[in-house]
């Protein structure tokens, strides 16, 4: 198991940006999850009030018991009903000390006195969307640069949203994911694509992939399109969505986040637009759960190599490989600091064709990676 170390990518150990971190139907109780990523532990519940989604980090400064961690004996969570979620607060289940919402200790039930200032655990950004929890993680401790991207299709009535797959733990660093946006050589031999046109931008903190062909799964007769489209963007380091035309017009998204230096949890759903353009019906709801699974298990073919795969920390790239090398300057800046990430932006931004293919907007451009 490579780490950030080993791909020379910066000064910190996991990347600054907004991370899907939980279903958000995971939190349906009012019972706290434990959950682990970036190396630490975190308490996630969903405050009993106002039903906002609260991350803390998972330890009490008091003596070190996990908020969060299943517990059936203590009476803390017996008399909470089975949870240890008070009003938007948390109860730890050894001692009872409370932390609200925003981390800090507002009660210690055998003190009379003042609470030190000490008694508080970090209380993390997040935000529910799109079905799922997110946090913006930065290394700096900064407010986001960026916001968690807009999804327009996920609020539009001629879609039927999918669920959240859940795909497991991969034993890879993220680099080895997210270097699939420049591998247009994969394509073919993976997915049975066709690839007719192919092309990478990269611009701030987006990276770009358009491309169009054929493909043996996700396109067929009387489909939304004779050839597969897609239009792919990472938003940030993890947040990797893609407008596909094929069988069907859909939204792809997949999510990565990590859980060691080395190691990710992986998210995949697809929001599918009714063939007739209207309110889907059973019969759409039913397309789309099959279009789904197919696009699933399309994801699932590079899963199954990257969980088979070393690390490619030295690789053999050649010209007709394509933009492989920038799009691992680009990947850069998120473990750097961000007073830094305008010198990686100056050596990747811009437009790049793998030698040999046309580029997917048909300019005539010489661009080549």
């Amino acid at each position: 198991m490579a780490t950030t170390k080993d791909y020379r990518l910066g000064e910190f150990t996991y990347p600054r940006g907004w991370f899907m971190i939980s279903e958000a139907q995971a939190l349906d109780t009012h019972k706290p999850v434990a959950v682990r990523f970036f190396g630490q532990d975190f308490a996630l519940y969903r405050g009993r009030e106002s039903g906002k989604v609260v991350l803390l980090d998972a330890y009490c400064p008091h003596m070190k018991t996990h908020l969060a961690a299943p517990n059936t004996t203590s009476y803390v969570v017996i008399d909470g009903g089975g949870s240890n979620v008070e009003g938007d607060g948390i109860r730890c289940p050894y001692h009872g000390w409370r932390f609200g919402a925003d981390g800090k200790c507002d009660h210690i039930p055998y003190h009379d006195g003042a609470i030190p200032a000490a008694a508080a655990v970090k209380s993390w950004k997040v935000v529910e969307q799109y079905g799922a929890i997110w946090v913006w993680f930065d290394p700096e401790g900064g407010e986001p640069d960026y916001d968690l991207p807009t999804f327009g299709d996920w609020h539009d009535e001629t879609y039927v949203n999918g669920q959240w797959d859940y795909l497991g733990e991969l034993n890879q660093h993220p680099m080895e994911v997210v270097d699939n946006i420049a591998d247009y050589g994969h394509l073919s031999p993976i997915h049975g694509s066709t690839v007719a046109r192919f092309e990478n931008e990269f611009k701030g903190h987006n990276a770009i992939q358009r491309q169009c062909g054929g493909h043996r799964t996700l396109v067929g007769e009387g489909g939304a399109s004779a050839d597969l489209h897609t239009d792919t963007w990472y938003h940030g380091p993890a947040i990797l969505v893609s407008k596909v035309s094929g069988m069907f017009n859909s939204f792809m998204m997949i999510m990565h986040t990590p859980i060691e230096d080395g190691r990710i949890k992986v998210w995949h759903n697809l929001l599918v637009k009714t063939a007739h353009g209207g309110l889907p019906t059973k019969a759409d709801e039913i397309a789309a759960k099959q279009y789904q699974e197919a696009s699933r298990l399309a994801f699932a073919q590079d899963f199954e190599v990257w969980s088979q795969k070393a690390p490619c920390l030295n690789p053999l790239f050649i010209p007709s490989d394509g933009a492989f090398l920038k799009a691992r300057i680009w990947y850069k800046q998120f473990y750097n600091p961000r007073a830094k990430a305008a010198e990686y932006l100056d050596q990747c931004e811009g437009r790049y064709i793998p030698r040999g293919m046309v580029a997917y907007t048909q300019e005539a451009e010489e661009a080549t990676a």
